[in-house]
C-alpha cells in the first residue's frame, strides 16, 4: 500500500518497522509494539488485565527485537533513512485494530522532527483512531465499521509480504526498473 500511495502522490519511499508485541498464544492481540529507532510501547492495561509476567514480556520483547533487526538489514542494506525533518511524514499501515503499532510508530517518528505525522489506513476501529488522533496531525481512514472484529477480514487476501516483495518494492520506488513490480496487497 505505501508503494501506491508514494507513486501516485510522487513522494519518495521509505521503510518503518514495526513489530507487534503479540500475547503468547493470541499473536494477533497486540500488548503492545516496537518501532524502528528503538521505541517501545507496552499496553500496560493488556498486560495486567491477562496477567503477562515481565518474564513473558521481556521474552516476546526480545525475540520481536531480533526480528526488527534482521528485517532493518534485509529491507535498507546499506541506504540510510530519508531525513524527515520539516517535512510531511506518511506512517501507512493496512489496517488498525487496537492501534498499538501505530501509536509505536508515531512516537518514533516524532524523534526524527517531521513537520507533521499523518497516519493512512483503509480499515481501523473507531476507538483506535480516536487513540491516534490525539497523537498525530492527521488520521486518514478509509472506514472504521461497527463492530470491528480484525484487520484481515476487509482483505479477500490478506497473506504476509515476502521480504523480497518488499525489498523489490523499496528498489522500484528508488527508480531501479525491474521485470516486475510484485502484487502485494497490505505492505
Amino acid at each position: 500500500m505505501a508503494f501506491e500511495v508514494a507513486r501516485t502522490l510522487h513522494t519518495p519511499l521509505d521503510v518503518f518497522l514495526v513489530r507487534k508485541l503479540g500475547v503468547p498464544g493470541h499473536e494477533e492481540l497486540a500488548m503492545g509494539a516496537l518501532a524502528s529507532g528503538g521505541t517501545c510501547f507496552v499496553d500496560r492495561h493488556t498486560v495486567s488485565l491477562l496477567g503477562i509476567s515481565d518474564e513473558v514480556l521481556d521474552a516476546v520483547i526480545g525475540t520481536e527485537q531480533r526480528e526488527l533487526a534482521r528485517r532493518e538489514r534485509v529491507y535498507r542494506s546499506h541506504a540510510e533513512p530519508l531525513d524527515l525533518s520539516h517535512r510531511t511524514a506518511i506512517l501507512i499501515d493496512d489496517g488498525l485494530a487496537t492501534g498499538s503499532s501505530m501509536k509505536a510508530a508515531v512516537a518514533a517518528i516524532h524523534q526524527r522532527m517531521p513537520a507533521r505525522v499523518v497516519v493512512a489506513v483503509p480499515v481501523a476501529s473507531q476507538q483506535a483512531c480516536q487513540e491516534l488522533a490525539g497523537v498525530c496531525d492527521e488520521i486518514v481512514c478509509g472506514m472504521t465499521p461497527e463492530p470491528f472484529f480484525s484487520v484481515g477480514i476487509h482483505y479477500h487476501d490478506f497473506s504476509q509480504t515476502t521480504d523480497e516483495e518488499v525489498r523489490a518494492l523499496l528498489r522500484a520506488a528508488h527508480g531501479e526498473v525491474l521485470d516486475r513490480i510484485p502484487d502485494v496487497v497490505a505492505s
